[in-house]
């Protein structure tokens, strides 16, 4: 089982970055998809996650921090086994480490996390 985040850089204030995590070993369709982030010194807090197939919400159905709303877009291709984050107007508090998690749409103690992707917003 693997999950790989790319996508992660170095960039100004009011750029863009599309995060990429892409899965393998798991039935990826049945599994709640999730961007986490953690910045250094503080606690890994959800940014944003995208429903799975067969769940009781619809599919693709997402939810925000509501730091980031009307900023990043998650969204997911189940053909190709991987979630987006893209990032618009970023700021300088979006620096952190981006990590993507997986949790079964039934058994939710089945997860999986990937290694994570920095991603630093500065002039």
């Amino acid at each position: 089982v693997q999950l790989v985040e790319s996508g992660g850089g170095l960039v100004q204030p009011g750029g863009s970055l599309r995060l990429s995590c892409v899965a393998s070993g798991f039935t990826f369709s049945t599994f709640h998809m999730t961007w986490y982030r953690q910045a250094p010194g503080k606690e890994r807090e959800l940014v944003a996650t995208i429903s799975s197939t067969g769940s009781s919400l619809s599919y693709g159905s997402t939810n925000y921090a509501d730091s980031v709303k009307g900023r990043f877009t998650i969204s997911r291709d189940n053909a190709k086994n991987t979630m987006y984050l893209q990032m618009n107007s970023l700021k300088p508090e979006d620096t952190a480490v981006y990590y993507c998690n997986a949790v079964h749409r039934i058994v939710a103690s089945v997860g999986y996390w990937g290694q994570g992707t920095q991603v630093t917003v500065s002039s």
